[in-house]
């Protein structure tokens, strides 16, 4: 079966003409048609748009265009609803955005086309990339492939959900605080989080500046560096893209971990670690051992002020970002009586509940008398994170950590305990405070029910491409990455 491939899979069978882009294309809409009535992955696609996509593509396949000029010529990719993609919607899965349909594309869109990429569907997600679960969807959540009962996680959860459930060749989301690898580890996909500054912003509805970061998922680590190498490089456009070269990421990969030293940070081998993802990780990294790495311990002293020191910058950044949604600006309108309830109107009812909560916060922390008191005080928290990474790269290659602590939960377990929510991402959190790069793999499952399990590598800043050799080495001696949920 066509939807069945992975992306390399893909172009190779695409480039000797064994297959053609509006074949694959519609293998997607068909898979789409079977299994997203239980998975909810996709808010909308536009199936005229995406098919002209693949004939273009087609075309220009017929015309001797190769893959190694563009490596995703003729390959279906779906996005996160929060991407900017001309004559798209842009929902961010919330209400106040109404029908806003995208006036441009973002340099990752453009990127993405210039290397062949057929662009379809908008994922579901939680609310302006706010949660964990993709239950702050206003749009209804997204389901795991794996146990319809559960979560993909989040805030990418329907970019996860698409991959696992095999919709789609492969697709592109954010990640601010573990909103690409956590759904990823939850549903048994690969999720990349790039350095801080190697892809560009622009074009992407903001959540928190200074941590998001774009990101890939899919099927496999190959995949991940072949979309990453088309997604890199600086922008001028966005005063963040770091001026770094772009490696070749996926002809670097390949051989063993003989000579790579591996940091195992004690502070993340919590007790509250669910015991099968505890036997997972143990697995993991003995695996990693006989491939030839080094283990050794470290400390990260910092690291049990991660979530603190996130949601106090994360959410005064959201309260910023945010402010510009108002009815007047941007935004559907609800009319009140004088300016003060129109906004209130325009808010109240076009925000989620989990939206307001971290705007109330981030205001609050801002606020005049609490900004040294907070939000200062995480700031430099937050310097003393990026420090402890400092000092561990020092001695190790990369680190390696479980990605969450426990598998998918069922639906609705976490909603009335925020808290609990947002310690799903307690492993993945620290990695945006410091800018750093990271990926989630499979490792393993539970025994009943069968739910993925997630490795996290944690790599030095613009150190993809070895963070890419490490994953990949792993991966290819282990089967982990094969199993697809049965859907």
């Amino acid at each position: 079966m066509l939807h069945e491939l992975t992306l390399s899979g893909l172009t190779a069978k695409l480039a000797a003409k064994e297959v053609s882009s509006r074949e694959a294309m519609q293998a997607c809409l068909d898979r789409i048609d079977a299994v997203d009535g239980q998975v909810n992955a996709f808010m909308s696609i536009d199936r005229d748009d995406a098919l002209g996509q693949a004939d273009a593509a087609d075309a220009a396949l017929a015309k001797g265009n190769t893959h190694a000029a563009q490596p995703l010529l003729g390959v279906p990719i779906s996005l996160k609803d929060l991407f900017c993609a001309k004559g798209q919607p842009a929902n961010c899965s919330s209400k106040i955005l109404g029908n806003f349909l995208s006036p441009y594309d973002g340099t990752v869109v453009r990127k993405l086309r210039d290397a062949g990429a057929v662009l379809f569907g908008r994922l579901n997600m939680d609310e302006f990339a706010m949660g964990s679960s993709t239950e702050n969807s206003a749009f209804g959540r997204s389901n795991n492939p794996w146990d319809l009962e559960r979560v993909p996680g989040g805030s990418s959860g329907g970019c996860a959900a698409a991959v696992a459930a095999q919709e789609c060749f492969g697709s592109i989301g954010t990640d601010t605080g573990g909103s690409i690898r956590q759904p990823a580890a939850l549903c048994g996909c690969v999720g990349l989080k790039p350095t801080y500054g190697r892809v560009s912003r622009f074009g992407v509805v903001a959540f928190a500046s200074s941590l998001d970061q774009v990101g890939p998922l899919t099927k496999d680590v190959r995949d991940s560096a072949t979309l990453l190498g088309a997604m890199s490089g600086h922008d001028p456009h966005d005063s963040t893209s770091v001026p770094a070269d772009v490696p070749d990421y996926v002809a670097e990969l390949g051989g063993d971990l003989k000579g790579i030293k591996l940091g195992l940070p004690r502070e993340f081998l919590i007790d509250g670690i669910d015991p099968e993802v505890r036997a997972a990780f143990d697995a993991a990294v003995k695996q990693c051992e006989a491939l030839g790495a080094e283990i050794h311990e470290v400390s990260m002293p910092h690291t049990e002020y991660g979530v603190a020191t996130y949601y106090i910058v994360a959410t005064a950044e959201a309260s910023a970002n945010l402010a510009r949604f108002d009815g007047i600006r941007y935004g559907d309108r609800v009319d009140g009586d004088d300016p003060f309830s129109l906004y209130c109107n325009t808010r109240g009812r076009g925000f989620g509940e989990e939206v307001k909560r971290r705007i109330i916060l981030g205001t609050y922390v801002l606020s005049s008398g609490y900004y040294d008191a907070y939000y200062l005080r995480a700031q430099k928290a937050r310097t003393l994170i990026k420090r402890d990474f400092e000092q561990a790269f020092e001695t190790v290659d990369a680190l390696i950590t479980p990605t969450v602590p426990a598998p998918a939960f069922k639906a609705g377990e976490k909603m009335d305990d925020p808290l609990q929510m947002y310690l799903s991402d307690i492993f993945t959190i620290s990695c945006n405070l410091a800018g750093t790069c990271g990926i989630s793999l499979p490792c393993g499952f539970t025994s009943e029910p069968k739910l993925p399990i997630g490795l996290q590598f944690l790599g030095k800043p613009f150190g993809e491409s070895q963070l890419l050799q490490i994953a990949h080495a792993y991966e290819q001696a282990t089967p982990w990455h094969t199993e697809r949920a049965s859907l």
